[in-house]
């Protein structure tokens, strides 16, 4: 267990999406209505992919109203649209691996997109696997920072739940699993009285890539232009997140 891990990275992830609120709350509601659709249950007890999606809004705080909003959008119309699960793999300015997974109904619109932004940056979508394999799928589980434990406490809990890794911010902290573990770790954690953020499936890559700032705002320029997509609901990239970089998008 190490007690730091890729928090840099999260942090400027959900910083960008909090900057695009009205765009991420969009996503949210029709994430939500599409998994009450999938699992044919308006209540997330039973509905373990609602329960994540009306999870992973709280932690942007989705209003409630808006929650019951999406939750009965998905039963007004019988079958409702199509969408489909799809990922994009390239590489982007200086040739930093980007991996995109998208949620579309139409998915000649939603390739073109991005296509078309990774062109305009200099960069070029490739084929299915061609940068998978720098990533690593886990769990990841953001919680409140505990006032009945110190670091050192909270690592050993998370340790004893399952986890590989916690990190610590000054608002989050950070617990990665297994990805087949989410559901374990989340309840041993919460029946220790952790306040449960959001917990989630992500990928993280196998090693960093290092790039000078510039070449990095290129990157994280991009970065942000595909997460403006409807479309898109997660990107995730190899690039070391250092303290020079960090600076620079200051």
């Amino acid at each position: 267990m190490a007690g730091h891990s890729k928090w840099a990275t999260t942090k400027h992830r959900k910083a960008a999406q909090d900057k695009k609120r009205a765009a991420m709350f969009s996503k949210l509601s029709r994430n939500i209505s599409i998994a009450a659709r999938s699992g044919n249950d308006a209540n997330p007890d039973n509905n373990a992919g609602l329960a994540a999606a009306i999870a992973k809004a709280r932690s942007y705080s989705f209003p409630k109203d808006k929650i019951e909003a999406a939750i009965a959008d998905a039963f007004k119309i019988a079958g409702g649209d199509d969408y489909v699960d799809v990922v994009y793999e390239g590489y982007g300015p200086a040739g930093a691996p980007i991996y995109v997974e998208a949620l579309t109904d139409n998915r000649n619109r939603t390739a073109a997109d991005v296509r078309r932004l990774f062109s305009r940056a200099g960069g070029s979508l490739g084929p299915s696997g061609s940068v998978e394999f720098q990533f690593e799928r886990k769990g990841e589980i953001l919680t409140q920072p505990s006032g009945a434990m110190d670091a050192d406490e909270f690592t050993l809990l998370a340790a004893e739940a399952g986890a590989h890794d916690v990190a610590f911010g000054e608002e989050e902290w950070v617990v990665i699993c297994a990805p087949t573990e989410v559901a374990i770790v989340r309840r041993h954690l919460e029946d220790a009285g952790v306040i449960i953020i959001s917990a989630e499936l992500v990928m993280q890559p196998v090693t960093e890539t290092v790039l000078d700032p510039a070449e990095a705002m290129r990157v994280l320029k991009l970065i942000g232009q595909l997460e403006e997509l409807d479309d898109v609901q997660n990107v995730y990239h190899t690039m070391a997140l250092t303290d020079e970089i960090l600076a620079s998008m200051e």
